[in-house]
């Protein structure tokens, strides 16, 4: 068995590898999860190329079909599974929760039929200002800046819009409604969606500039979650002293929860790979845990059902594996994950009910082969139990099979 002075889990946002057991109880647009496959069929219906994750053992990791396109080396540099969620839920919050230890029963609340007129007109009170009601359901965030932003700028008033996920998101013009009112709105929304019958995950703040058919959404997003209900791993980190790095959107994820410092969030997945490798590099971190979101698999290809966007975005982060590595220190452990499934060839628009991958390298391993198949909190188990802290709610470590 291992040690390391230094562990750096990766999650690729939605990178789903398989339907998991339950999926069936799962739906998206009315149709069960239980055939989606978001490696599988970006790889069967586009092509994938990932040599270097191929070569720390992605091709390995179990699958009723192999991935289509993904050699399976003859001497993989890593070890490699998949694993299952025990939580209700296939939202990001979920996931990454689970990924640190804990077990949500219970799931956020979600609108389909968009949010119920006594929130809406609780922030119309609030922020002086109306919501545009036809925007008020499930939504493409592009579409709905295209559909709603020439009126905003016009009226000043808000675009609230949820998704398939647990959260409540306001779209504004940067130079209709400036960030701070934003902000301060959005604060107000979460204030009032702490509990059932509108337990959100997130409220997450929209900003975007341009002109009526050229609107971009900017970097100055925000997200306000609910902190975790009970400790994760990063909270037993953060009390034993030991530094715990979040890159990307991991601090609004945890609301600040055990993180000890945030890197800030990501401009987009190559941003976040620089910010990962700048980390890495950080003389200061000697120890502890790095902890990155890379979402842009998930945010630009998976909800939007871009296939070929999606692969390109595979192949992107594959290309720069080689700089991540190269980064490591030869006690540090990398963890390349999922927290969910989005396959782009699905029905709908939402996540999809997948097992996740799980890929570990080490430049001081001496073996490679499978880890048993095991579930999400494995890995925050395997994380306490390297740094001789005790694990969260749920999860079996794994340490001791990485040789």
């Amino acid at each position: 068995m291992s040690t390391f002075n230094r562990i750096h889990l990766v999650v690729l946002d939605s990178v789903g590898i398989g339907a998991a057991p339950d999926a069936n109880d799962f739906v998206n647009a009315g149709v069960p999860d239980g055939a989606s496959d978001t490696l599988g069929h970006i790889s069967k219906t586009v092509g994938l190329n990932v040599p270097h994750l191929a070569q720390i053992g992605l091709g390995h990791i179990p699958r009723e079909t192999p991935l289509k396109t993904v050699s399976v080396e003859e001497r993989p540099t890593g070890y490699v599974t998949k694993l299952q969620e025990v939580s209700l839920g296939k939202d990001t919050m979920t996931g990454h929760w689970e990924i640190m230890g804990l077990n949500i029963t219970e799931p956020f609340d979600t609108f389909w039929d968009g949010f119920p007129e006594e929130i809406l007109t609780k922030i119309e009170e609030f922020s002086g200002r109306k919501v545009i009601r036809e925007a008020n359901k499930p939504y493409s965030g592009t579409a709905v800046i295209d559909d709603f932003g020439p009126r905003q700028m016009k009226t000043g008033e808000l675009i609230i819009y949820t998704s398939a996920d647990p959260v409540l998101q306001i779209a504004a013009h940067e130079d209709v409604i400036p960030l701070e009112e934003l902000y301060r709105i959005c604060e107000y929304a979460r204030s009032i969606t702490l509990e059932r019958p509108a337990l959100l995950g997130r409220i997450i703040a929209r900003p975007y500039v341009g002109e009526p058919g050229h609107f971009t959404r900017t970097a100055n997003r925000h997200d306000y979650a609910v902190s975790p209900f009970e400790d994760t791993v990063l909270n037993k980190l953060a009390d034993a002293g030991i530094a715990t790095y979040a890159i990307g959107k991991i601090n609004d994820i945890f609301n600040g929860s055990g993180i000890t410092h945030d890197q800030g969030h990501n401009k987009d997945n190559q941003h976040g790979i620089d910010n990962l490798i700048k980390t890495l590099k950080n003389p200061e971190f000697t120890k502890g845990l790095s902890f990155t979101n890379l979402v842009d698999f998930d945010a630009l290809y998976g909800h939007r059902r871009d296939a070929h966007g999606y692969r390109d975005c595979l192949e992107a982060f594959d290309a720069r594996l080689p700089e991540i590595i190269d980064a490591l220190g030869d006690q540090d452990l990398l963890l390349i994950t999922a927290d969910h499934g989005n396959d782009p060839t699905y029905a709908g628009t939402d996540h999809t009910r997948e097992y996740i991958p799980l890929l570990a390298y080490s430049p001081s391993f001496t073996g490679s082969g499978l880890i048993p198949q095991g579930y999400f909190a494995d890995i925050s188990a395997t994380i306490a139990a390297n740094f001789g802290l005790e694990k969260a709610m749920i999860g079996q470590s794994f340490l001791d099979k990485l040789l």
